[in-house]
């Protein structure tokens, strides 16, 4: 990057920190592209990195105060997005963990029955929980994770706004985080009991 490039995006940076929209506006279709790439390399999902993209730029103008004390807006940029994809994959890993335990796949009996019979509840649980996600967020959940389809998509198929969709997407799916501990949490409590009767 030229230094004038620089001393600009210095100013774009102070002018976003004074809620300019343009300016901050600017600096998203400055940066969304590679951090797009670079984001896809380490998830190698279109969604996540579509989502992660939209989630960092939202905290940057949210804390957009803070814009104009930063000396190297790039190497800040992909270091948040590198650490959000990792808070990601750990909130995947412990989604993981409570869905093993909430179906017995510790214990010391386990054979493919028992396999179909979790994988049928696992189903039937989330088709429970989206059923009662408001109309909206049940539409864009399916077209989103079902379909694949991007946001702009979504939001040209919708005729409202990709941040919307955004929004939509992200309340859904912590209500689908939400229910999945609250079930998991009362099987671990019914397998305790049981184990205690034994």
């Amino acid at each position: 990057m030229l230094t004038r490039d620089l001393h600009n995006e210095k100013e774009l940076l102070i002018l976003a920190a004074q809620a300019d929209e343009g300016a901050f506006t600017t600096l998203f279709h400055m940066y969304k592209n590679k951090l797009y790439g670079y984001l896809f390399r380490l998830t190698e999902s279109d969604t996540l990195s579509e989502d992660i993209v939209q989630d960092v730029f939202m905290k940057l103008w949210n804390d957009r105060q803070t814009l104009s004390s930063i000396d190297n807006f790039g190497s800040y940029l992909f270091r948040m997005s590198k650490n959000h994809a990792i808070n990601y994959f750990k909130r995947m890993a412990q989604e993981t963990l409570i869905m093993a335990e909430m179906y017995g796949r510790n214990s010391y009996v386990h054979n493919e029955t028992q396999d179909i019979i979790a994988l049928k509840d696992v189903e039937k649980l989330l088709n429970e929980i989206l059923e009662k996600l408001p109309a909206q967020q049940k539409i864009v959940y399916h077209l989103s994770r079902e379909e694949g389809r991007t946001h702009d998509e979504i939001a040209n198929l919708l005729k409202i706004s990709p941040n919307t969709v955004k929004n939509h997407i992200v309340q859904a799916m912590s209500t689908i985080r939400t229910q999945l501990r609250i079930h998991a949490d009362m099987m671990l409590l019914v397998s305790i009991m049981f184990a205690l009767k034994k």
